[in-house]
């Protein structure tokens, strides 16, 4: 959504919503996976994985893009999406991990995707320097730090980060950040 946001084509999407976990659910017959998003286009062919269905909203607004063309600045963004990508999937293990019975959880598999969310905090802090403008690595770094004070809240990632910290506080004021911030 927030890729839609700063595309301008969010009035333009018709949202369902619905529950990956629920075994009721309908999402398979959109994306054979089972994960959202999925997005129904209107020829009927189905998108889905964030970052198609983010390149597929980016191409529908004029330069300039998030999706940098062919070329270092391309790759510079895409590289900052997957080590975003890579936290947010990680806390979102180690979360499902916490909500499993105490006798069923893994503390090594927690420790584990800890260690990930911390590596990839570590290399964005270190790179926070460079961190200007708007792409879509940088808007997905936004919303994975946003995911962390969401769902992990004991983790306190701003106060050994304080460069990162400060480029969120900048970035989480977009339109397209505040309101997609969950809220509940």
């Amino acid at each position: 959504m927030a890729t839609a946001i700063e595309a301008g084509v969010a009035g333009d999407l018709e949202l369902e919503t619905t529950n990956p976990w629920d075994p009721a659910t309908d999402i398979a017959t959109q994306n054979p996976i089972g994960k959202i998003p999925a997005l129904t286009l209107p020829d009927g062919s189905v998108l889905f994985d964030s970052p198609v269905i983010c390149e597929y909203l980016d191409s529908l607004r004029e330069p300039p893009r998030l999706f940098a063309p062919e070329g270092p600045l391309r790759w510079q963004a895409l590289t900052r999406m997957a080590l975003a990508d890579g936290l947010m999937d990680a806390a979102i293990l180690r979360r499902r991990e916490l909500m499993r019975d105490a006798g069923e959880q893994s503390a090594w598999w927690m420790e584990r995707q800890l260690g990930i969310v911390e590596r990839a905090v570590d290399a964005m802090e270190a790179a926070a320097d460079t961190y200007t403008g708007i792409d879509i690595g940088l808007l997905t770094t936004g919303i994975s730090l946003g995911y962390l004070d969401f769902r992990l809240p004991d983790f306190d990632w701003r106060e050994d980060h304080p460069r990162l910290a400060s480029w969120y506080q900048e970035i989480a004021a977009r339109p397209s950040l505040q309101d997609t911030t969950p809220r509940e």
